[in-house]
């Protein structure tokens, strides 16, 4: 157990290996009780969140999700979430646990009239079923947990009295869902929960492996791939911004930076050969010469071989480069790939 974003969270229970295969071979739940998980409702909630947000929230129907992205007046990342279409005008927004309140201070800084924010992180906990046996845990459970029918691809539903929540977003590649249900009932959900998973063949995960399953994928992690210093366009994340689509903030800085030029980007890093793990802040060198540093690195457990991702001038990020990276001393050669890594 560690501390996180001020929650005691387990880095694992089996260890990292079993669990990430797992989820990658059967089933795995995930306790995500620490994310928060804010209501926007009110008369032009989905046009104020579009002013708020880099994604068009107006593509989405009732029950439809989407990824995006909050950024600050610099174009910089303050969060990545989720948002989810409830109705027309009532908006559930999945957040990170560590900008839980920095998100709430900038909404809440920019709220238009008519539109409520309101923070329910404390009435729910929430697991995430990840693995391709996930669907048949839901198929054993929903009944007598008294869940609504499992939604599509990025979708949302909710039970009748407005307390139990169902998304299926994922944040390993794998199929699977994610459930928000009442704090005070966190027990007898979790139980059978458990239970199920593990008749299927699966484990409780930590977050060690929440981290080697989202980086085989190449998902960003904010904090340490994703920063309020950068644009999502030199993360990569370019398609989760509308640019000709509604105004948000930062939105300028993300033109300017596609009509001239990123400085830098973000690259998916792959190690030749075995070497030690590779970890954040590891340097990165091209042509004997250090050009940046890992933002995020592990030992793949699909691939045998360390992964990372670094912000890199350019060309340096182009697929193909040849680099080093500086382990403990030693130096072994990597180079440039595109992701993901491996496939889910």
């Amino acid at each position: 157990m560690v501390p996180f974003a001020g929650w005691e969270m387990p880095v694992q229970f089996a260890g990292i290996l079993p669990e990430h295969r797992s989820v990658r071979e059967a089933v795995g739940v995930f306790d995500i009780s620490h994310m928060g998980q804010l209501f926007v409702e009110g008369e032009g909630a989905g046009e104020w969140l579009d002013s708020m947000l880099t994604n068009n929230l107006a593509t989405l129907g009732d029950g439809e999700g989407q990824y995006s992205l909050m950024l600050n007046d610099r174009g910089g990342v303050i969060d990545d979430l989720i948002v989810y279409r409830v109705s027309q005008n009532r908006f559930f927004l999945v957040v990170n646990a560590s900008m839980r309140d920095a998100d709430i201070a900038w909404l809440g800084e920019h709220l238009s009239s008519g539109v409520d924010l309101i923070d329910s992180s404390a009435h729910f906990a929430a697991v995430a079923v990840q693995g391709p046996k996930a669907l048949a845990v839901y198929e054993a459970l929903h009944n007598e947990l008294g869940l609504p029918p499992l939604p599509a691809r990025n979708g949302i539903a909710m039970d009748r009295n407005d307390t139990t929540l169902v998304c299926r977003t994922g944040y390993t590649g794998e199929d699977g869902y994610e459930i928000f249900f009442p704090a005070t009932d966190a027990e007898s959900f979790y139980n059978p929960l458990l239970e199920a998973v593990t008749d299927a063949g699966g484990q409780p995960c930590g977050l060690g492996a929440r981290d080697s399953l989202r980086l085989e994928m190449g998902y960003p992690l904010n904090g340490s791939d994703l920063s309020p210093e950068l644009t999502p366009l030199q993360s990569g994340l370019g398609f989760f911004c509308k640019l000709d689509a509604a105004p948000f903030i930062g939105r300028e800085v993300l033109v300017d930076q596609k009509e001239n030029g990123l400085p830098t980007r973000l690259a998916a890093i792959r190690i030749v050969g075995k070497s030690p793990p590779p970890r954040p802040h590891y340097p990165i060198l091209a042509a004997g010469q250090e050009v940046g540093e890992l933002c995020s690195g592990v030992l793949s457990p699909t691939l045998g071989q360390g992964i990372g991702m670094a912000y890199l001038p350019t060309p340096l990020w182009k697929v193909g480069t040849e680099l080093e990276i500086e382990i403990r001393g030693r130096r072994f050669p990597a180079h440039v790939v595109k992701k993901p890594f491996a496939k889910g």
